[in-house]
């Protein structure tokens, strides 16, 4: 058998982890919603919805180690990369696009007073359209070629910096971690640990946490290049992937008969919605570092072990979960183009009354929804498909990729 040609069969899904995925990304779109009209971290509505981000890695690590730890010997790292690319880049460079044909009209009121971007309207056509080829390719674009004035790593969309840190963590399972004991894994899992407290707890011991006071006692960043947030984007990852990847060797699951699915949607809402620990006051803030390490180092693989370790009972309930998961990805990677256009047009019509902003958040959510349900459905899942005939010479049953 060629293992470098051989598509290897998907396993069966967790329906219950997809999801959870896609309950968190609907929380995403509701937290970025209301942050339209934050003051700050401290208050927030749905304060800690920025978690997400790290019960993502979880899950990812989970999934990686389930799919594909005892596939190895049929497997080489180019079939790995294959796969992984199947599934994950295709939404990379649709949200990408869907950021361009967007991007100028979140433009706003010419001015830094009033403009949300306030680069967008110095930005040529054609400079786009290069950012957004360089977007297409994971490259993170520097803050010095920035197109928007937030310095992310893609300014046409932004949540993709996490897949930037996604890939990062599947090139650190396959070429290192994959080879690990489970003794040797839980060694490095407990390291990473002491670098998310030190993270959440503002111990600033590589001296580049001074310049993120506003987010001090968070796990708040990752997405742009510099010394601060290449440090932040890490720590994220580090612990939550590689510890999913440990829950998902170890498998001591838990398993709950009846509403497994529906008691950790609760705890992630719940998680979620949390009001900032400790208040406003910055004399509280560590309050805050403490709920958010409980929340990463805790909560998050319980969850996934609750998740993993149920089952769905019911035909409405498997309804439910198949949506939530086909929308889950899609969902979370192009929504904030519409994001970006809600902050915008809420910096240009300051004397709006309220219900114009509430209609305005409702429908960007509503759109969001289907924009990523028509996007897996009529993108996504043909071009993986056809994208895993070119790229692979032999075809088992046609499958989602894991």
């Amino acid at each position: 058998m060629d293992r470098s040609t051989t598509y290897l069969a998907s396993k069966p899904r967790y329906e219950i982890l997809d999801a959870l995925r896609g309950v968190a990304a609907i929380l995403v779109v509701c937290f970025h919603l209301f942050e339209t009209y934050s003051r700050g971290p401290q208050y927030q509505i749905l304060n800690h919805g920025y978690l997400a981000v790290d019960f993502f890695f979880v899950l990812s690590g989970f999934v990686i180690g389930y799919a594909y730890d005892d596939r190895w010997n049929k497997m080489n790292l180019k079939n790995f990369f294959k796969r992984r690319l199947i599934r994950l880049h295709p939404m990379v460079i649709f949200g990408s696009f869907l950021g361009l044909l967007l991007f100028y009209f979140a433009a706003g009121i010419s001015g830094e007073e009033r403009s949300a971007f306030r680069l967008i309207n110095e930005t040529p056509w054609w400079l786009a359209i290069l950012i957004f080829l360089m977007c297409c390719t994971m490259i993170p674009v520097p803050i010095k070629w920035d197109i928007r004035g937030w310095s992310e790593t893609n300014p046409l969309d932004g949540p993709a910096w996490t897949l930037l840190w996604e890939y990062i963590g599947n090139i650190l399972y396959a070429l290192i971690f994959r080879h690990l004991s489970k003794k040797a894994l839980g060694v490095c899992v407990a390291f990473f640990a002491v670098l998310t407290i030190m993270l959440c707890m503002n111990i600033d011991v590589f001296g580049v946490l001074e310049q993120r006071k506003y987010a001090a006692y968070t796990v708040i960043g990752g997405w742009c290049i510099d010394a601060t947030n290449l440090l932040i984007g890490s720590t994220r990852l580090l612990y939550p992937f590689f510890m999913g990847l440990l829950l998902s060797r170890v498998n001591k699951l838990i398993h709950l008969e009846r509403g497994g699915f529906y008691w950790c949607a609760l705890l992630i809402f719940i998680m979620f919605a949390m009001p900032r620990v400790g208040g406003p006051a910055p004399e509280n803030w560590w309050m805050n570092g403490i709920y958010d390490a409980f929340c990463i180092l805790i909560m998050f693989p319980l969850i996934v072990s609750i998740g993993a370790g149920s089952t769905v009972t019911g035909g409405k309930t498997m309804t439910i979960c198949k949506f939530l998961g086909d929308i889950s990805y899609p969902l979370y990677i192009t929504h904030h183009t519409l994001v970006y256009i809600q902050i915008a047009w809420r910096r240009s019509h300051l004397d709006a009354p309220l219900s114009m902003h509430i209609f305005m958040g409702v429908s960007i959510f509503i759109l969001s929804i289907g924009i990523a349900y028509a996007a897996y459905k009529l993108y996504d899942m043909p071009v993986r498909e056809w994208l895993k005939n070119k790229l692979f010479k032999k075809v088992d049953k046609p499958q989602t990729v894991q």
